[in-house]
C-alpha cells in the first residue's frame, strides 16, 4: 500500500484546507495510506512563532515591510532560487531536526508540499539519498514566489495556465507542471442548485443575494460597507459572514435592515459553499482557496484589501481575468456592487470568466494523477463517486 505524507503549515488556513481536501480525495482509494501532519508542529520552540510573527504579524501590522521582503526575495529560477529560498532552506536543516526526521521514519513513497516551507529540506534529503520518495508541489496562490522552486521535485500541481507560464518562464521543465487548480472541498465538484441552497437556509428567492465574508477585514470597513449597501434601492439580501472575527458581530449588532436590503448577520457558518453557491456576487479578501472555492462555482468577486504578496497576485489573478474587480478603498466597495446588481449582462460576463477559471476537481485531479505516477489502477467507482 502506497504511503502518502502530505505537509502543510498552519499560517493562515489555506494550505490546511487544501492538505484536508488532498486527505479526502486520497481517502476514496483504499489501496493508499494518506498521512498529513503541520509542518509546525516538528519543528523548534523558536522558530514556530517566528514564522507566525512573520506571516501574522508583519502581514497584517506591517504590510509595506512585508511587501517588500516578500517582493525582494522572490528572485532567482528552479537553478538558483535565489537568496530567500537559501537561507530558507539554512534555516530548515538547523532548525527542523525533528521534521527532518519524522520525514525519514515515515518512510513515505510520495510527499506532497502545499507548503514552502519544508521544499528545501526535502530537496536535501532526496539528493543526499535519506529519501527516495517522489516529490510533488501543490502550489496554493496563482502567482508562484521562488520559494516554491526546487530542482529535485517531480511534478508541480498548479493553479492554472497563467501560473505554468511563469514557472516555465522561471526554468521548470514543462513536463513536470500539471494545470489542476488548488485543491478545494470535494463538495464543490458536486452540483448544487442556487434556488435549492436559498430554501436550504432560508434565504429569499425573489432577490439577488450578495454575500460578504468579512472575517479578515477590519470591524471599522466592513461596517462602512454594510451601511452603504443597506442604502440600495434594489431589493437585496445582503449575507455577512463574521466567522471567528468577534469585532466584526460587535460592529454591526445595531444595523438593522435598510429600505430594499435584508441583512442576514452570520457569525462561524459550516455552509461556506452552500452561500457562494446561491450567491449572485461575493465580497473577500483574496486567498488562493476562497479565491479557488468561489470561481469554481462561477460566481463573480468583489476584492477588498488583499494582504502584501500573494493575495495581490491572486487578485491581479481575478480582475485580469474579468472574474471580479479588485479595490482598496471600502469607500467603493458598495458603488461596484450596487452598479453591478444593476447590470445583469456584466455580472453574466463575469460569471462566465469565473467557470473558465475554476477548477472545482482539483483534488480529485491532483490524487488520480499521483497514483498513476505510482503506477496504481484507477477504480471506476471512485470517478462515478467524485
Amino acid at each position: 500500500m502506497p504511503r502518502i505524507l502530505i505537509l502543510h503549515a498552519t499560517l493562515g488556513t489555506g494550505h490546511l484546507s487544501a492538505a484536508r481536501a488532498l486527505g479526502e480525495a486520497f481517502a476514496r482509494y483504499p489501496d493508499v495510506d494518506c498521512r498529513i501532519e503541520d509542518i509546525l508542529d516538528h519543528v523548534g520552540p523558536v522558530l514556530r512563532p517566528a514564522m507566525k510573527l512573520w506571516y501574522e504579524g508583519l502581514s497584517e501590522k506591517a504590510p509595506p515591510l512585508y511587501r517588500f521582503i516578500y517582493e525582494s526575495s522572490n528572485t532567482g529560477d528552479v537553478e538558483d532560487p535565489g537568496s530567500g529560498s537559501k537561507l530558507l532552506g539554512l534555516m530548515e536543516r538547523s532548525l527542523m531536526t525533528d521534521l527532518e526526521e519524522m520525514i525519514v521514519e515515515a518512510a513515505p513513497d510520495v510527499v506532497i508540499s502545499v507548503h514552502p516551507i519544508s521544499i528545501q529540506l526535502l530537496r536535501y534529503l532526496k539528493t543526499s539519498g535519506q529519501l527516495t520518495a517522489q516529490h510533488y508541489i501543490v502550489i496554493t496562490d496563482f502567482m508562484a514566489h521562488s520559494t516554491w522552486l526546487s530542482d529535485s521535485v517531480d511534478g508541480y500541481f498548479v493553479p492554472g495556465e497563467f501560473t505554468r507560464y511563469v514557472l516555465e518562464r522561471r526554468g521548470v521543465d514543462p513536463s513536470l507542471l500539471h494545470v489542476t487548480g488548488i485543491p478545494i472541498n470535494l463538495e464543490i465538484a458536486e452540483p448544487k442548485a442556487p434556488l435549492d441552497m436559498r430554501q436550504k437556509h432560508d434565504l429569499p428567492t425573489d432577490r439577488p443575494l450578495v454575500s460578504l465574508f468579512a472575517g479578515g477585514i477590519d470591524a471599522k470597513r466592513v461596517r462602512l460597507m454594510v451601511e452603504r449597501l443597506l442604502e440600495g434601492e434594489q431589493p437585496t439580501t445582503l449575507a455577512v459572514v463574521a466567522g471567528r472575527n468577534e469585532e466584526v458581530g460587535e460592529a454591526l449588532a445595531d444595523l438593522t435592515d435598510g429600505p430594499q436590503v435584508q441583512l442576514r448577520r452570520l457569525g462561524r457558518i459550516d455552509y461556506v459553499d452552500d452561500l457562494v453557491t446561491a450567491s449572485d456576487l461575493v465580497i473577500s479578501k483574496a486567498g488562493g482557496l476562497i479565491v479557488s472555492e468561489v470561481m469554481a462555482r462561477s460566481i463573480p468577486m468583489i476584492i477588498i484589501d488583499p494582504l502584501p504578496g500573494q493575495e495581490e497576485w491572486n487578485a491581479d489573478l481575478v480582475a485580469g481575468s474579468i472574474a471580479g474587480v479588485q479595490l482598496r478603498m471600502p469607500e467603493m466597495v458598495p458603488l461596484a456592487a450596487l452598479y453591478l446588481l444593476g447590470q445583469p449582462e456584466k455580472l453574466a460576463a463575469m460569471r462566465e470568466q469565473a467557470r473558465r477559471l475554476g477548477r472545482p476537481r482539483a483534488a480529485q485531479d491532483v490524487a488520480e494523477r499521483v497514483r498513476a505516477a505510482l503506477g496504481a489502477p484507477r477504480p471506476a467507482t471512485v470517478l462515478e463517486t467524485a
